[in-house]
């Protein structure tokens, strides 16, 4: 079932996540729903907090949005180590028409358990590791539009403050 993406500026989307503690069959169906939204919304990935749940859960699946060859879920994931520094192009299932340039680590080693409880670790660069520090920088609260300048997001605020006040334009 394809489910609603809470858009900036909801509250919620601030919070910090907490831990998973128990992978229950309901927190599977969520997982399910989490990848249909992902991919019929075609996005690269998913956290949690954009669908709602406050819990340290995102689906990854950086070879889309066109193909969908590399699904990962990943359960209470950690940038455990970082390298480097690359400037990349980006955008949010969350923040609709936002596009910006952030400065983002060129590798990272995360680590984590899919949804068996398995181990993972990934070492990732390119857009495998943009991709994850995107989705766990939902986990801890902070959006694309936390990371651009003071101008840009003034512009997008009072972008959205017109779309309150006149949906659909």
């Amino acid at each position: 079932m394809k489910l609603e993406i809470v858009k900036y500026p909801e509250p919620s989307l601030k919070e910090i996540c907490s831990r998973v503690e128990e992978i229950t069959p309901e927190l599977r169906e969520i997982v399910e729903n989490m990848i249909e939204t992902m991919y019929e919304d075609d996005g690269v990935g998913l956290a949690a907090p954009q669908i709602g749940l406050q819990k340290r859960l995102i689906v990854i699946d950086p070879s889309g949005p066109k193909e969908r060859t590399d699904l990962q879920v990943i359960v209470n994931p950690e940038i455990i180590s970082r390298e480097g520094k690359v400037d990349s192009e980006e955008s949010c299932l969350s923040c609709p028409a936002f596009r910006c340039v952030i400065k983002r680590d060129e590798k990272v080693t995360v680590t984590g358990t899919d949804l068996d409880g398995n181990e993972l670790r990934i070492e990732a660069d390119e857009f495998l590791a943009i991709v994850l520090q995107h989705e766990i920088d939902h986990l801890d609260g902070t959006l694309i539009v936390d990371r651009v300048g003071r101008l840009k997001r003034a512009m997008y605020d009072k972008k959205i403050k017109k779309w309150q006040k006149n949906p659909g334009e």
